[in-house]
C-alpha cells in the first residue's frame, strides 16, 4: 500500500480507503462477511475507513465499529459524518450544531473510539456554512471529540464554500473517469491546503456494467438503484468500456488507477463486498495507466 498526506492535517492516509457503506452495512449482507472485508483491508495497509450514521439504513456505522475492535488506535482514520442519520425508516437531515454534537457523541459509542478522526459535514447547504457555524465545529476539536473537519457535497458551490472556509481541512468529491468536470474544483481545494477525497472512484461500475451483472441479491440491490438513480451515467460508462481491455489491468484497476494519477487526490474511497473485488482493489496503488488509454479516456471525457 501506498500513502499520502490528507492536506495540511498530521493525516497519513492509504490511497485506497475503504467504503463502509450500502450493501456492506445491510443486515441482508453477513456480519463475518463483513469483519472479514474489513480485516482483509487493515492487513493490506489500508488506513482509511469511511462510513456515515444514515448509511445503510443506519447498520454500517456500528458494523464498522464492531469490525475494527481492538484495531482503531493502530494508526487508522477513521471517518464518518454529520448532518444526516436514519431515524425510524427515514433519512433525517439535522445540520443545527445540537445536533450535530449529539451525532459525535453517538458515533463515538457506535465506532467505539475517543476521537473521530475525520468528520464531515454531509451535504450542508450553502447559507448554512456561515463563520458562526464553523466556530461551533472547531469547538469539537478543541474537545479533543475530532482531529479534522470536511465537508462531503455533490454541490460545486458548496465546495468552493468549504475550500474558502479555514475551519475546514478536507473536502470529499465524486471523481472519476465520468466525471473530469471537478479536476479543476481539485486543483483549487489542493491549492488551498485542503485535504482530497475521491467518492465513487469506480463510478458506481458503470464502467463496464458491472452493475448488470447480477450474481447474488446484492448485484439485484445495485442494479436497480442504479436504474433508479443513474442512467445518465450508465449511457456514459459505455463509451469507457475499452477500460476492460487495458494491458495487465481489469477494467476496475484501470478506473481506480486514473482516480490515483491525480497527485491531488489524497485517497480514493471505495466500497466492496466481494474479496477478490477488494484484492483487486488494494493491488492499484503503484500501477500507472499506459500513455494510450489514458489518451484515449481525455478524447471521450471531451466527447471525441
Amino acid at each position: 500500500m501506498l500513502y499520502r498526506p490528507l492536506g495540511r492535517t498530521d493525516l497519513l492516509v492509504s490511497e485506497i480507503g475503504f467504503g463502509a457503506a450500502s450493501w456492506w452495512g445491510m443486515a441482508a449482507y453477513s456480519e463475518a462477511e463483513a469483519v472479514r472485508m474489513v480485516h482483509v483491508a487493515v492487513e493490506r495497509g489500508v488506513t482509511l475507513f469511511d462510513t456515515a450514521p444514515g448509511y445503510s439504513r443506519g447498520e454500517a456505522e456500528p458494523r464498522l465499529g464492531r469490525a475494527l475492535q481492538g484495531r482503531a488506535g493502530d494508526g487508522l482514520v477513521v471517518s464518518t459524518k454529520a448532518g444526516t442519520r436514519f431515524e425510524r425508516g427515514r433519512m433525517v437531515r439535522d445540520m443545527s450544531l445540537a445536533g450535530i454534537n449529539l451525532g459525535v457523541e453517538r458515533s463515538l459509542s457506535r465506532l467505539g473510539v475517543g476521537v473521530i478522526s475525520l468528520l464531515q459535514l454531509h451535504g450542508p447547504d450553502l447559507e448554512e456554512l456561515t463563520d458562526d457555524f464553523i466556530g461551533g465545529l472547531l469547538a469539537l476539536k478543541s474537545r479533543g471529540l475530532v482531529r479534522a473537519l470536511g465537508v462531503n457535497s455533490f454541490d460545486p458551490a458548496v465546495v468552493e464554500r468549504a475550500i474558502a472556509l479555514a475551519g475546514i481541512d478536507v473536502v470529499m468529491i465524486d471523481y472519476n473517469v465520468l466525471r473530469s468536470d471537478c479536476e479543476p474544483l481539485i486543483a483549487r481545494a489542493a491549492e488551498a491546503g485542503k485535504g482530497i477525497l475521491a467518492g465513487m472512484p469506480l463510478a458506481m461500475g458503470h464502467t463496464g456494467l458491472q452493475t448488470l451483472k447480477l450474481l447474488a441479491p446484492r448485484d439485484v440491490w445495485y442494479a436497480l438503484r442504479a436504474l433508479k438513480n443513474h442512467r445518465r451515467e450508465m449511457a456514459q460508462g459505455l463509451r469507457m468500456t475499452f477500460l476492460g481491455e487495458t494491458s495487465g489491468m481489469t477494467g476496475a484497476q484501470a478506473a481506480l488507477a486514473y482516480v490515483l494519477e491525480n497527485p491531488h487526490v489524497a485517497s480514493a474511497v471505495v466500497g466492496s463486498t466481494r474479496l477478490k473485488h477488494l484484492q483487486e482493489n488494494l493491488d492499484v496503488p503503484g500501477l500507472r495507466l499506459p500513455p494510450e488509454v489514458l489518451l484515449r479516456i481525455r478524447r471521450v471525457q471531451a466527447g471525441e
